[in-house]
């Protein structure tokens, strides 16, 4: 792979380069197998270039370059360490530093990011001069740099947060501030839960980011942020097609022409001013979108969003389908989706749990609360959620579904291991399954790697830990199972095809004889991890799972 920078009138090639690490096969150590080199590039003319290795999902070195002297190869900014990552980008004769290193006589939890400056020539001196901490119950995720702003990517208790600093940040105290001493502009978003993804930003000089919101209950919309002027535009809204009144289709008695004023002049937010009301739709006065907080089986609070139609839910009387992932850091996909109204509209409630292993808006700490020995949190996590929708008459005590994708149908099948009475139903796509026996083979390109996120079954304690909830390895005999749909693809790189096949057959052979019939195991012969792609097969195949969760719950209509 290969990527290109301009500097001047030059253009510098730098080239990625893949490697193998080789196991101690005598000693039975464990190091990465696979390590990877990506030289990232500036986007815009800076003397010196950032450049990353990465090692591991958590570890990370960095390296920079002098643009003017290539040849002169990489310094290294510091030693690695594991558990900690740095991300840099350089302004002007300075660095500024994204990382989680530990930071001495601070109450800042550790193992959090915070932002860090200091000048190119004490860089690896680690004389870091200003220490910025984002404040409380806000958590750094991201940064962005351009000739006169800083934006940065935040999250406060689950919600979302992007602001600007104006840049270059005049400061050179060396204590510590908050990004609040910085004088931030924090980018006016809409009252519900909604998602940020930055668009295309690749001019260095640009005073306006672009960026694309969007919520269980408002298409996606392209808005420009003028950092300068402190106003936003909207450059364009996704159009939902058979969506109007007159057609008499999924929105009841609802205008989609509504529209939802946005006006920070009149917001007692403080971090809201400085621009002009804005419009754009959303489907709120049709959907409700909810966030709860449900208390875990150790009093921890789990993030719980649950969306449903304000006409045709009814309390304790409806079909529901719960999402979890809960693996990696990362956070479920909780955007607009319109194939999602098809449930919706006959009445399906459809809930995401934040379970602990994924990125629950609580830093680095929700992402290790559920890794290693810490992994059955995420299941007792997915339950307790699962409970909570029965329980509060969210959803029929004998309809609540599940779905889980890759490590999400280790999730779910573990869930469901453990407590067969509380779903009716499941789907599991490309589901990590036998998450043993595929951890004890080093061959297989993932192993290595999870090791960090799931342990290494060679330890002893480790190995208990995960037998105790791997979905394989306790499928309870004679039990009852839910009605499931398997789906895997036989071209997988990522997991197996033989992980979902060896599981809906030992399901088949130990569970009772009804349960065995309702299993059904889909295979793709042609596709990947994330399947075929394309628009139309994405449709055929979330159709497809509809079909099945309907047919078992017994809800078909003419709809």
């Amino acid at each position: 792979m290969g990527l290109l920078a301009w500097h001047g009138l030059k253009m510098v090639l730098f080239c990625s380069i893949q490697y193998q690490m080789r196991t101690n096969g005598l000693t039975g150590c464990s190091v990465q197998n696979w390590d990877q080199m990506l030289l990232m590039v500036s986007r815009y003319l800076q003397k010196v270039i950032p450049a990353s290795v990465w090692t591991s999902q958590v570890q990370r070195m960095v390296y920079v370059i002098d643009a003017t002297n290539p040849q002169d190869g990489l310094r290294r900014i510091h030693k690695r360490v594991p558990g900690v990552q740095y991300f840099l980008e350089h302004h002007y004769g300075f660095f500024y530093v994204l990382t989680n290193a530990p930071l001495c006589e601070t109450k800042f939890s550790c193992g959090d990011f915070y932002l860090a400056r200091c000048r190119v020539e004490d860089i690896q001196s680690g004389n870091w001069q200003n220490i910025i901490l984002p404040g409380e119950d806000i958590s750094f995720k991201d940064m962005d740099i351009f000739n006169g702003h800083l934006v940065l990517f935040l999250d406060a208790k689950g919600f979302p947060m992007i602001c600007s600093i104006d840049m270059p940040i005049d400061v050179n105290c060396k204590h510590q501030l908050e990004i609040d001493n910085l004088n931030p502009w924090f980018f006016p978003l809409p009252s519900n839960l909604c998602g940020i993804v930055p668009g295309s930003n690749h001019d260095f000089m640009n005073s306006v980011y672009r960026v694309v919101l969007s919520s269980p209950v408002m298409p996606d919309i392209i808005v420009d942020y003028d950092m300068s002027q402190q106003k936003l535009s909207i450059v364009n809204q996704e159009e939902v097609l058979g969506v109007s009144s007159n057609t008499g289709s999924c929105l009841p008695s609802y205008d989609p022409n509504m529209n939802k004023l946005l006006d920070a002049q009149n917001s007692s937010d403080k971090h809201l001013h400085n621009f002009e009301v804005q419009r754009w739709k959303d489907f709120s006065d049709a959907y409700c979108c909810e966030r709860k907080e449900v208390v875990s089986h150790d009093g921890v609070r789990i993030l719980l969003t649950i969306l449903y139609s304000q006409e045709a839910w009814q309390k304790g009387q409806t079909p529901g389908l719960l999402h979890g992932y809960g693996a990696y850091g990362e956070a479920l996909d909780k955007s607009w989706c319109a194939d999602r109204l098809s449930l919706l509209d006959r009445g399906w409630v459809v809930a995401y749990a934040d379970v602990r292993g994924g990125s629950g808006g609580s830093g680095s700490s929700w992402h290790k609360s559920g890794t290693g020995l810490n992994k059955p949190n995420s299941i007792h996590d997915f339950v307790s959620c699962g409970k909570y929708l029965v329980n509060e008459g969210y959803v029929h005590r004998d309809q609540l579904s599940a779905i889980g994708f890759s490590a999400g149908g280790l999730l779910v099948g573990a869930a469901i291991n453990m407590y067969p009475d509380l779903f009716c139903a499941a789907i599991l796509k490309v589901p990590f399954l036998d998450i043993c026996n595929t951890l004890l083979d080093p061959s297989l390109p993932l192993t290595i790697l999870d090791y960090e996120e799931f342990g290494n079954p060679q330890t002893k304690s480790q190995f208990e830990s995960i037998s105790s909830y791997s979905p394989y390895d306790n499928i309870p005999w004679g039990g009852c199972h839910p009605s499931m749909l398997i789906t895997t693809s036989f071209h997988d790189s990522r997991v197996g095809v033989w992980e979902a096949a060896k599981w809906v057959a030992k399901v088949r052979d130990t569970t009772c004889l009804g349960c065995s019939r309702s299993v059904i195991l889909k295979t793709n012969m042609s596709g990947g991890h994330f399947g075929e792609g394309g628009r139309f097969g994405q449709c055929e195949e979330t159709a497809y799972e509809y079909a099945f969760l309907m047919k078992v719950m017994g809800v078909f209509d003419n709809k």
